[in-house]
């Protein structure tokens, strides 16, 4: 297996995330019913967003946190929704890659998941 190099393998990586993730039980739901995705403007934004985060492309043009505060408006995000994703998007990379890049692809998706559960105000209940 290799590492993830260029454009072309986060594309694949990204494909492969969101079929997974739109039939998934825990999260589907958000790309399917919360919000309708238009999938052929969508992918290539997220291969920009990871082509800015793995290769500094410059690519992407920020929204990111905005749109998921929208879509967090709609139907709330819990904790276990972020843990879903981790989880889906981590086993994806360790499926398609190994290396460097694909080490901190699933780095920086936990960074992302821990800053974006902050800002939206997302918190485990605390248990008595």
């Amino acid at each position: 297996m290799n590492d993830i190099r260029d454009k072309a393998d986060i594309e694949r990586l990204v494909r492969l995330f969101y079929e997974r993730a739109t039939k998934d039980a825990v999260i589907g739901h958000y790309f399917t019913t919360v919000v309708s995705i238009n999938w052929e403007e969508h992918i290539p934004t997220i291969v920009s967003f990871w082509g800015n985060i793995l290769f500094q492309t410059g690519e992407y043009k920020g929204g990111m946190l905005f749109k998921h505060m929208n879509l967090h408006f709609l139907d709330s995000f819990k904790p276990v929704h972020f843990e879903r994703w981790l989880r889906i998007w981590e086993d994806t990379v360790d499926e398609l890659f190994v290396g460097e890049k694909a080490d901190e692809a699933k780095f920086r998706a936990n960074s992302i998941a821990v800053i974006m559960q902050n800002k939206l105000r997302v918190y485990p209940v605390a248990k008595k």
